[in-house]
């Protein structure tokens, strides 16, 4: 009998998926932000105002949700500008760049891939070594190898503690390694009349990729 729910994977690079669960509760994570101009009507949707008219004085330090620190970027003018969270600082990368293992990313942000590549709209001068922390070995090449190595050789133990200190997009994918396991050996002790691909290489095996040659 097939599900009657799909989870809907998270969008991929610099946008957002709105039917992606994980999306919508990363959109929430705030952003410390300044108003380089007067953002009328805002006060009292932010919790600084009296009354729903009131404005938000130019130079205000802001906590923004990320869905409206998009929502307020504009190319033409500066309306907001987005201070980098500590995590995605110079200090946080050379820890990556050190021992990424030793992070506990789930406690510094439980979405720390998806979030640090929203961080990539906004103009920073740093985005270039945001993205190469996120992205090359420094971080995520390092912990994945971790990740899988861990759930394939915790099979029917308790993996709590392991997955204590992963982001969602880590658990995901140790979730997908176990289920991959668990798979083989029912397979192996003849309790499955074939292996099947996982959900996650079925889901993404049906987004269309954009064509090489152009």
């Amino acid at each position: 009998m097939s599900e009657a729910y799909f989870p809907v994977g998270p969008g991929l690079g610099l946008e957002e998926n709105f039917l992606s669960l994980d999306d919508i509760l990363m959109s929430q994570e705030k952003l410390p932000s300044r108003a380089e101009s007067a953002l009328p009507r805002l006060a009292f949707a932010l919790g600084q105002g009296a009354g729903p008219g009131d404005a938000i004085p130019e130079g205000s330090k802001l906590e923004l949700p990320l869905w409206l620190a998009k929502g307020l970027r504009d190319s033409k003018r500066r309306i907001i500008s987005v201070e980098l969270p500590k995590i995605y600082k110079e200090a946080w990368r050379t820890v990556f760049s050190a021992d990424a293992n030793v992070v506990d990313l789930h406690k510094m942000g439980p979405y720390y891939y998806g979030f640090g590549s929203q961080l990539l709209n906004f103009d920073n001068p740093e985005n270039p070594e945001i993205a190469q922390t996120i992205l090359q070995a420094s971080t995520f090449i390092s912990r994945f190898r971790r990740i899988m190595d861990s759930s394939q050789n915790a099979y029917n133990e308790d993996t709590s503690a392991l997955v204590a200190r992963l982001d969602e997009l880590e658990r995901a994918l140790f979730q997908a390694g176990q289920k991959g396991l668990n798979d083989f050996q029912c397979w192996e002790k003849g309790q499955a009349s074939q292996i099947t691909a996982s959900s996650l290489v079925q889901h993404y095996g049906k987004r269309k990729l954009p064509d090489g040659d152009g």
